[in-house]
């Protein structure tokens, strides 16, 4: 299924603008909406599932308006919100279950069959009597992914969905979104740059409720493949090359201070030309740097 967003933006009432005027198109796959905290991702996430309204705009699932019609929106939908509680005192099983009750699966031997899969499909099955207060954090989100594909939804929201997680757990978890992104539409929204590189065919990055750069990773990657440039230099230095170079990260490498800039041609003073990553695209965007079709602004 096809989700098509249009000119969607919404301003809280103390004036903060979440969304303004953003549009995408989504196809089936896996889709990374990458942005830092803030950017308006979890607005997003909450109306595309029919939790929260927005001010003006449109959203249709193929033929089915997502704003208007949204019990048919929920009927094939599954969501993993940010935060996602679980009753700590009860077992996997006898939650999901519950939560299969609520989706309408009323037949016992179906409702069994389809828990027991789903148990199975997340890894959980042998820890299926185990109450959930005991899960760790990784256990709690493949949970979470669980019980939002009760019902066989073809579209899948999953928001911060490895935010704490072990990079044992997030390797799970990555399993896990990708069998699943197989035949279906998931949007995950994240601010894990690794999470859209490792999983999505396509992405967007979203920062300050507008969507700046969107298209398929590699792509946006080749974009800025002979702009970006690396080289050491001192926490004193730092300062003065910020000042004259346009720099968009800084980040320690055993013990040293790394910066890439951004720059059409060589910057000199020392700069090397640096392999560009989905990182170096995410910074050139949120910083200005780097805009779409290559433009600066």
């Amino acid at each position: 299924m096809e989700l098509r967003i249009r000119n969607l933006s919404k301003t809280y009432a103390n004036g903060v603008v979440a969304l303004d005027k953003v549009s995408l198109t989504i196809p089936t796959g896996m889709f990374g909406l990458l942005g830092p905290n803030g950017a308006g991702k979890s607005t997003l996430m909450r109306t595309l599932a029919t939790l929260q309204e927005c001010d003006s705009g449109s959203v249709f699932l193929d033929d089915i308006d997502v704003l208007d019609e949204k019990d048919e929106v929920r009927r094939l939908l599954g969501y993993l919100p940010q935060d996602f509680g679980v009753y700590p005192k009860v077992t996997a099983y006898e939650l999901l279950d519950h939560f299969a009750v609520l989706k309408g699966l009323t037949a016992k031997g179906r409702r069994r069959e389809v828990v027991d899969g789903l148990l199975q499909q997340t890894n959980l099955f042998e820890v299926r009597h185990q109450k959930l207060g005991a899960f760790s954090g990784g256990m709690r989100q493949r949970f979470g992914i669980a019980q939002a594909l009760l019902g066989d939804p073809q579209l899948i929201i999953v928001d911060e969905p490895t935010a704490g997680l072990d990079p044992q757990e997030r390797v799970r978890f990555h399993n896990l979104l990708s069998d699943i992104g197989a035949d279906k539409t998931v949007l995950l929204s994240t601010h894990i740059v690794s999470d859209v590189a490792d999983l999505c065919a396509n992405m967007a990055i979203i920062h300050k409720g507008q969507v700046l750069l969107s298209g398929e990773p590699q792509k946006l990657i080749d974009d800025v493949a002979d702009k970006i440039w690396a080289r050491f230099v001192t926490k004193q230095e730092l300062p003065l090359f910020q000042q004259h170079h346009r720099v968009i990260s800084t980040r320690l490498l055993m013990g040293r201070t790394l910066i890439h800039a951004y720059a059409e041609g060589d910057p000199g003073h020392g700069f090397e030309e640096a392999l560009a990553t989905l990182e170096d695209v995410y910074f050139a965007a949120i910083t200005g740097r780097h805009a779409a079709h290559g433009e600066l602004p």
